[in-house]
């Protein structure tokens, strides 16, 4: 059997496997459990990552503004 690391996931998750390493990360997945609970561990860190607000909230946007000001 093939080892599937966790990096071997991640790259997986982003479509960044070659194709005989995804054939094989996919069938590993439909045997090993442990194997797949890691997998939907990374999918739903994936998830919550995607649903993070990446804007600057008012109170930095207010500092950079009053150092512009300065300058």
């Amino acid at each position: 059997m093939i080892k599937i690391t966790p990096e071997d996931l991640v790259r997986y998750l982003y479509n960044e496997t070659f194709e005989q390493k995804t054939a094989d990360i996919k069938a590993a997945l439909q045997t090993d459990m442990n194997l797949r609970e890691t997998f939907e561990k990374l999918l739903s860190a994936q998830q919550s990552l995607n649903e993070i607000n990446l804007s600057p909230g008012p109170q930095a946007v207010n500092k950079i503004l009053k150092y512009a000001l300065k300058k």
